[in-house]
C-alpha cells in the first residue's frame, strides 16, 4: 500500500501541518478514519494530557477499532484515536458546551504537540490512546498555535482533518 497523509489544520489560526498515516501499525483506526474524512469540530486543550489538542465526533467506524498501537506516553507530532462513552466525559469539570451523556459515545482525535505527555486521568486512571498518524510537516508552526490556543483561548477556532 502507498503512504496516505492528511492535513491537520486550526482553520481560524490558518495553521496547516502534515501527517502520514500508521498503516503499517494501526491498519483499522488508519482505514476508520481515511474513510470518515473529511472530519472538523470545536478544538479543545487537554486539561490532563498536557501538550495536547482534540476534537470530539460522534462514532463513525461501523465498530469500534482495537487497541492497536496503543501509547500512555504520546510523543510530539503523534496523532491518537480514543472512543469515550459519555459517562466518561460527562462531568462539568470537562468543559463541555453540549450535553455529552450516558448512553453516547464519542470519537477523540487528538494531536499531540509537545514533550512530556502522559495519559492518565484522575477519574478513570490510565487511558491509552491508538497512534494512527504522524505530523511529517508542520509540527513547529502547529506546536506555536496550539501554545497560543491555550493562552488565548479555543473559542471559535476549528479543528480539522482531511485528506492530503
Amino acid at each position: 500500500m502507498a503512504d496516505r497523509y492528511i492535513e491537520v489544520s486550526l482553520v481560524k489560526r490558518d495553521v496547516t501541518c502534515r501527517a502520514k498515516l500508521l498503516d503499517d501499525r494501526a491498519p483499522i483506526t488508519c482505514a476508520a478514519v481515511w474513510d470518515a474524512l473529511p472530519l472538523a469540530g470545536d478544538v479543545y486543550h487537554a486539561k490532563y494530557a498536557r501538550n495536547e489538542i482534540y476534537a470530539l465526533f460522534p462514532p463513525f467506524a461501523e465498530t469500534e477499532p482495537p487497541l492497536e498501537n496503543p501509547t500512555v506516553t504520546p510523543i510530539p507530532g503523534d496523532l491518537c484515536y480514543f472512543a469515550f462513552a459519555g459517562t466518561e466525559l460527562g462531568t462539568k469539570s470537562y468543559g463541555y458546551d453540549r450535553e455529552v451523556r450516558a448512553g453516547t459515545t464519542l470519537v477523540d482525535l487528538a494531536l499531540f504537540y509537545e514533550r512530556n505527555n502522559l495519559l492518565l486521568n484522575a477519574d478513570v486512571g490510565w487511558v491509552p490512546g491508538i497512534v494512527w498518524g504522524q505530523i511529517v510537516e508542520g509540527l513547529d508552526s502547529m506546536a506555536e498555535a496550539c501554545n497560543d490556543l491555550w493562552r488565548s483561548g479555543a473559542a471559535g477556532e476549528t479543528l480539522s482533518f482531511r485528506r492530503a
